[in-house]
C-alpha cells in the first residue's frame, strides 16, 4: 500500500488500528507501524492529522522497543540458569536439549 496515495485521514486511521493491534500482544505491529509511518510522522510536509500520526509512531516504537529487551532478557536469562532450574526448566521447555549441561 503507498501512503502517498491515502488520503490523511485514512492514513490516520490505519496508524490507529496498527497501534491497537499491538496491544493485544502482537509487538510487532508496533515495530511495523513505528517503521511504517516514520516518514508521515517525522518527514512529511505538515498536516492536521500529523501529530496524532507521530503520538502512535512514537508510542509504537517504545513499546516494540521494550517487547524487544524484555524478550531478549528472559532469553538470556532462561539460557543462563537452565540447567540449574532442572524439571521447571525443562517443563518450558518446547526442545529439550540432550547431554550434559
Amino acid at each position: 500500500m503507498n501512503l502517498a496515495k491515502m488520503p490523511n485521514d485514512k492514513k490516520l486511521n490505519l496508524c490507529r488500528k496498527y497501534y491497537m493491534a499491538g496491544f493485544a500482544l502482537l509487538p510487532f505491529m508496533w515495530a511495523v507501524n513505528a517503521l511504517w509511518f516514520m516518514r508521515e510522522a517525522f518527514w512529511a510536509p505538515p498536516y492536521p492529522e500529523q501529530k496524532q500520526i507521530r503520538r502512535y509512531v512514537v508510542v509504537s516504537g517504545v513499546g516494540a522497543l521494550l517487547w524487544l529487551v524484555g524478550l531478549l532478557t528472559w532469553m538470556i536469562v532462561f539460557q543462563h540458569y537452565r540447567a540449574e532450574w532442572g524439571a521447571t526448566a525443562d517443563y518450558l521447555s518446547f526442545i529439550i536439549p540432550k547431554g550434559i549441561p
